[in-house]
């Protein structure tokens, strides 16, 4: 019998700013709602998980970045449905992040990401970031 759970790739930003990473609270209503993570999104089809980040990203805190490379692959099965996480470094080219699609944005200084409440998945991004 097949696996009919669906699976969706992810495509999810480090944006640093004077050494502060940029996290985001996921809406009421949504799934994890009030949790933070690192904002990005759902890849749609055809489009490439770089052109993904960008436009969510440009879609949820209004800021236009560019993603460069990939730092790290997060694969997590949530028993409905199956994520990949695709983790890129990116750069801010315009804007400054304002919470269009999220309930809160806070720039954190990366050793004190363990205080904010993130979903399993993330707590791998989380470790890369205090290597």
């Amino acid at each position: 019998m097949g696996n009919s759970k669906p699976h969706f790739n992810v495509a999810a930003a480090i944006i640093l700013k004077n050494d502060r990473v940029l996290i985001t609270k996921r809406l009421k209503g949504s799934h994890l709602e009030g949790f933070w993570e690192f904002p990005g999104g759902k890849q749609e089809k055809g489009e490439s998980l770089e052109d993904c980040l960008e436009r969510e990203i440009d879609e949820e805190l209004g800021l236009k970045i560019r993603a460069n490379n990939s730092l790290l692959i997060v694969n997590h099965d949530y028993g409905f449905k199956s994520i990949s996480i695709y983790v890129f470094d990116c750069t801010i080219i315009a804007g400054e992040p304002r919470a269009l699609q999220c309930l809160e944005i806070r720039w954190v200084d990366p050793a004190d990401l363990e205080k904010f409440e993130f979903p399993p998945p993330d707590l791998k991004i989380i470790e890369l970031l205090n290597l």
